[in-house]
């Protein structure tokens, strides 16, 4: 089977979700790693929370909120229960800080000769699309990438069949010819359940979760992507004829030669 394109996820896996915890820390010294990382967990738990209380069809759930505000949301809940201290202003600054979360430093490095092997590549992100292009654009990335999607069509965020089918649908690829890139376990594991080839950037050495389920391949950086696209070899030049073998007439002088 050809791989022919390839889908990475954004949070986690093209931006540090994480670098938050620089501002965070700024704001609330001694605090800023433990707000960072219950601020991203609570985010993730809300949009499953929306996306499990889906109704049937495709307007999805009455209780769909855009990713913005569950990030809002979930950062809200995680000052409180850190007991912090709070003002409009600070949770403005935060949240201006997750609108422009730092790139991995690989990024433009491979986004770049997957171009140049001409292999199309976009984002399927559960962010907004406000929320993703400001992001792509404050990376450079824009120029680098096919398509930049939402799956705020769907009312439905991953590890829902409906966010995942996006991909397909923009690509008009089957799954198993596009390569879905994602840092986050639950993520590669869900697109692994739907169909797609997989690969789980690894980059924290964490444990597979054990559910029967093993993305079709593992790695530690978006580096790990381009093995998977070999360059393409250019078609070989014919071979140059052999030369013609003479054998070299008889004397017909009867003198040696």
């Amino acid at each position: 089977m050809k791989l022919r394109a390839v889908i990475f996820d954004a949070y986690g896996t093209l931006f540090d979700v994480h670098s938050v915890a620089l501002l965070a820390e700024q704001l609330f010294p001694g605090r800023g790693e433990a707000l960072s990382l219950l601020w991203r967990d609570k985010q993730i738990e809300y949009s499953r929370l929306v996306s499990m209380s889906s109704g049937p069809g495709p307007q999805g759930s009455a209780q769909y909120r855009p990713f913005w505000e569950l990030t809002r949301a979930a950062l809200r809940y995680s000052v409180a229960r850190l007991g912090l201290a709070w003002n409009e202003g600070t949770e403005e600054r935060l949240m201006n800080e997750y609108r422009h979360l730092s790139a991995y430093p690989e990024n433009r490095e491979v986004l770049a000769e997957l171009k140049r092997r001409r292999v199309p590549a976009a984002i399927l992100s559960n962010g907004d699309p406000e929320m993703l292009e400001v992001a792509v654009r404050s990376a450079g990335l824009a120029e680098l990438l096919q398509h930049v999607i939402s799956v705020h069509p769907a009312r439905r965020y991953k590890t829902d069949p409906a966010a995942y089918a996006l991909g397909t649908e923009a690509l008009r690829l089957p799954a198993r010819e596009i390569l879905f890139v994602s840092s986050n376990g639950w993520d590669a594991i869900g697109a692994t359940w739907f169909g797609y080839t997989t690969l789980w950037v690894n980059r924290g050495g964490l444990p597979l979760d054990p559910l029967g389920t093993e993305p079709s391949h593992r790695g530690r950086s978006l580096r790990d992507v381009l093995p998977l696209f070999p360059p393409r070899t250019p078609a070989s030049a014919p071979a140059a004829p052999a030369a013609p073998v003479t054998t070299p007439l008889p004397s017909t002088t009867g003198l040696p030669e």
